[in-house]
């Protein structure tokens, strides 16, 4: 078995793309979240709040050609894709391209202003906005192609379109191939691009906030007051790397991924089930063969939606115990669906080499219905840890968990 270490790390949020500036505004407590405005077309949607990247644009360097097949899914995911190999040293180092690495990458959906096209053609008989390139703006895996065929990477290619699942599992995955010898170098993480239909999926099931007058007051994860979600948009992505040619070309190591578990509910499609959150936390405990004692901060799923946080926090301290801290950074960027897994695993171990871990904003009053744990409040907290773990969990009953170490 192969270690797997994680050298570059980089994100594109509604508070900035990078960290000092992120976690200058989660301290500050300033949320991404505002009133859509833009929204109002719509009559039978009734939230009106997101996480919008007002400020993203793409790089002067990338070409027409690069661009064809890229929507803003994937132009997300391929500019945090370039910072984290910036990061790794490894942008315009040739070994990524001689079969060495590959790429792990999702999201919920491809572009949808290409789905409003094809719908189009058979709603109205015609074929108008479509082009060669619009099918591969639309794909499912439009984000890991994009990425693979961007930088050149002709290792193994891996999919994950799982929802709020995508970004988690697509490191997950790209942690397994490395563990079991593969290839020693994966590109991992997810994105996801704003789009109201995705504010509409959790509208019909009475699931998002309305509080549309008070935007910095929502979403409100474990708080007894939440009134439901708010969707928000980004990239995160990982550059993934056996431990041994990490050392061999003197890369710096931000952490070390020791620790993997996925599973489904088996049960129902949007219900979470607590049995199953709580096994995909224990296999990745046996994956890094840590008791639970060892972790020292869990960043949970925290949606503040009311049947996922109770499952979620029940499931923690049923493991964990009541002292286990936690904390959700949807409560600042609100829910970036397949981007979540990857933008929280990098804060994560921002928060654990910084010491300083940042607190759920707007958790005034604990629902009493949630597990028993030490909810971060208020303000960033000084923890010195040796290992955190980040949790997600999707529609279809999809659960995960990864375990990150410090280094060294």
């Amino acid at each position: 078995m192969r270690r797997v270490v994680v050298t570059g790390m980089a994100g594109i949020t509604s508070l900035g793309s990078d960290w000092a500036t992120i976690a200058g505004h989660f301290a500050n407590q300033r949320s991404g979240i505002r009133r859509m405005a833009e929204w109002d077309r719509f009559s039978e949607l009734n939230t009106r709040l997101a996480g919008p990247i007002d400020d993203f644009k793409v790089p002067g360097h990338w070409t027409r050609k690069q661009l064809r097949s890229m929507g803003r899914v994937s132009r997300l995911a391929v500019a945090a894709a370039e910072q984290a190999l910036a990061d790794a040293g490894l942008l315009d180092d040739p070994i990524i391209r001689d079969g060495r690495m590959g790429v792990a990458c999702g999201s919920s959906t491809g572009s949808t202003d290409e789905i409003k096209a094809f719908g189009n053609m058979l709603l109205n008989s015609v074929a108008d906005g479509l082009n060669a390139n619009s099918y591969v703006r639309m794909m499912p895996h439009t984000t890991a192609a994009n990425i693979s065929i961007f930088f050149g990477l002709t290792g193994r290619l891996i999919p994950t379109s799982s929802a709020c699942t995508s970004g988690s599992q697509g490191i997950g995955y790209a942690y397994e191939a490395i563990k079991f010898g593969r290839l020693p170098m994966m590109l991992a993480g997810g994105a996801e691009e704003l789009c109201p239909t995705e504010a509409m999926v959790f509208d019909a099931l009475y699931a998002t906030s309305l509080k549309n007058d008070t935007p910095q007051l929502s979403p409100r994860p474990y708080d007894n007051g939440r009134d439901g979600l708010v969707i928000g948009e980004g990239g995160g992505m990982l550059v993934l790397e056996e431990l041994e040619h990490a050392l061999a070309r003197d890369a710096r190591i931000h952490a070390e991924i020791v620790g993997f578990g996925s599973n489904a509910d088996g049960q129902h499609t949007t219900r979470p089930e607590q049995s199953t959150m709580r096994r995909a936390m224990e296999l990745a405990l046996e994956d890094a063969a840590l008791a639970p004692e060892a972790i020292g901060y869990v960043n949970g799923h925290g949606t503040a939606t009311e049947q996922g946080d109770i499952a979620e926090t029940l499931a923690t301290s049923s493991l964990f115990g009541p002292h286990m801290p936690i904390s959700s950074q949807k409560s600042f960027l609100g829910h970036t669906l397949g981007a979540c897994g990857a933008l929280e695993s990098w804060f994560s171990i921002e928060m654990m080499n910084s010491d300083l871990y940042a607190h759920t904003l707007n958790l005034d009053e604990i629902d009493p219905r949630c597990g028993e744990l030490d909810y971060l409040r208020g303000e960033f907290r000084r923890m010195s840890n040796q290992h955190v773990m980040n949790n997600n969990f999707a529609f279809g009953g999809v659960n995960t968990s990864l375990i990150f170490r410090r280094w060294p």
